[in-house]
Parts: C-alpha cells; structure tokens; sequence
C-alpha cells in the first residue's frame, strides 16, 4: 500500500470492541475514552494511569468506565489497548503490557512520533500481539481528561503506520476502523515519511511558537494582539512533553530547522537590501500555502 494513501469512510461500523484499555487518560486518552462511549465504538472502556485522582476524574467525566494504576490487571481483558502516554514512554508501556494480555490483542497509540517506537518494539511482542501505530492529528495546548472532547477527532486525520515488519494486514484495518469510528479521516504512511513530514508540520511550528514568546518581554504583552496570540498559542504546551517529543524526532526537526533557518536568512536578507519586490514575493509564497490550507 502506498503511503499517504487516505481510505475511503466506512458506514455503519457499530461495535468494533466489546473491551478496549487506555493506557493514560489525559487529554488525548480522555478524548479516546468520550468518543469511543459516545460512538459506541468500544463496549466497555478501562483507564490506566499512575494517578488515582486522575483515574476518579476520568470515571466522574465520563472518560472511562472504570480504572487502575495496575497495567496487567488494566489490559487483561481488552482486544484494544491505546496507549496515550508521552511518546518516551509508549514503547516501555507496550512492552510491559504485553504479557498480560489475550492473544490476538491490538496496541496501538497517539503519539506524535513513530520511527523511534516502532524499532523499539520490532521482534520484541509475543506471537500474536501486535502494534498498529497511529498518531490522530488532534489535541490541545492544554491538558488534562477535563480539556477531552468526544469530538476531539471529528473530521481529523489519523495516520496509522504501515509497519514493516509484518503486523496482518487485517488487524491494521480493525485499528484504522476504530480510529474512524472516532470521527477520524484515516490516512496510511510509514513512519519514516510520518516523522519527516510532522517534523514540519507540527514540531518545527511549536519550536518557532516557543522562540517568539521567549523573546517577547513579558511587559510588551498588554500590546500583543491576536497575531501574537496566533502564533504563540501552542507555546503554552507542556514542556516536559514537547523536550520528549523534540528528542524522539531529533533527526527530522533539526532537518526542518535547518530549512527554515534558511528561510529566515533569506527574509534577513531582503529586509537588509531594501529590496521591496523581494519581500513581497518572501511573502506572497508563505500567503499561498497558508491560504491553501483554508480556515
């Protein structure tokens, strides 16, 4: 299957899990948990977290039928399990999991690399467990099971991986449909492509978010406006997870860096010259790709 292949929607999916697992139930993995209910995608849903308090939140919100900070006791019983913790953590959270769960059981995730956590798994499952990996392009500055939203992946792409080491091919569907069944528009790569591109997309545009702000003097935000706003809006993300996110893509954002340190310089460039028509054309070009992509 060629890679950035996006499927067509299915109709009347039902039931696709009698039981599924979330593994972290914050912002993402609440969000997971409300759709799933809502869509009547999973039959039951069981939270793990190492916080109780936030295992109570998620069961008071409705994220989650019930929940444990035992991950054997949480997975035993689930063909799904969604693991929505920071990216470093995903692949120890799989492969401490793994075990206990029945055979035939699917993992799959949220997290916004891929590369990195697919090598780490390779030959590593038992027979007949296996890790479609996924990343919905769906979320939040902010955190927390309280900020989840049932919609949070309505009309959202969702890539899954196309793995290289043999995950069936019918099993990779079953967790596309469930990611469907959330609201998702479900795009197939493989994780080389997916980094390299979100690199740019996602993480190159947090990194600038966060540059902005940090050179803005707090004194000058009564004169900020919506620009400011714009643009910085993600800076407000959780540190410790953005640093995880930046190291599991090392590789690809220093790429994207590069090109887009390439791309000030230029901008540096015609604004020393004076050069009217230069800049318009600097613009123009970043004006037409934004406008394509629309509201």
């Amino acid at each position: 299957m060629a890679s950035g292949f996006l499927w067509p929607r299915s109709y009347n999916l039902g039931m696709l899990f009698d039981q599924i697992t979330i593994v972290g139930v914050g912002l993402i993995g609440g969000s997971v948990g409300l759709a799933a209910r809502a869509r009547g995608a999973a039959g039951r849903v069981v939270g793990v977290d190492r916080d109780e308090a936030t295992i109570a939140k998620a069961v008071a919100l409705g994220a989650i039928d019930t929940g444990t900070t035992d991950l054997a006791e949480g997975v035993a019983n689930s063909s799904l399990v969604v693991v929505c913790t920071p990216v470093d953590r995903i692949a120890e959270v799989i492969l401490a999991a793994a075990p206990h769960v029945r055979p035939g059981t699917r993992f799959t995730d949220g997290g916004s690399t891929k590369a990195g956590i697919v090598s780490a798994l390779q030959g590593k499952l038992p027979a007949n467990v296996e890790y479609i990996a996924a990343h919905p392009l769906a979320g939040s500055e902010k955190a927390g099971a309280e900020h989840g939203r049932a919609d949070m992946f309505q009309n959202r792409v969702t890539v899954v991986i196309i793995s290289k080491f043999g995950t069936d091919w019918e099993r990779t569907v079953a967790v596309g449909r469930f990611w469907e069944a959330l609201g998702s528009r479900v795009v197939l790569m493989n994780a080389e492509e997916h980094d390299r591109t979100v690199a740019v997309t996602s993480h190159l545009p947090h990194a600038v978010a966060s540059a902005v702000a940090g050179v803005t003097p707090t004194e000058w935000l009564r004169l900020s406006a919506g620009g400011f706003r714009d643009v910085t809006r993600v800076a407000a993300g959780d540190p410790q997870l953005w640093a995880a996110i930046f190291e599991a893509n090392r590789d690809a954002t220093l790429s994207a860096l590069a090109s887009f340190t390439d791309r000030l310089a230029e901008f540096r460039k015609l604004l020393e010259a004076g050069d009217h028509a230069g800049l318009v054309q600097w613009l123009t070009e970043g004006k037409k790709v934004r406008d394509a992509l629309g509201t």
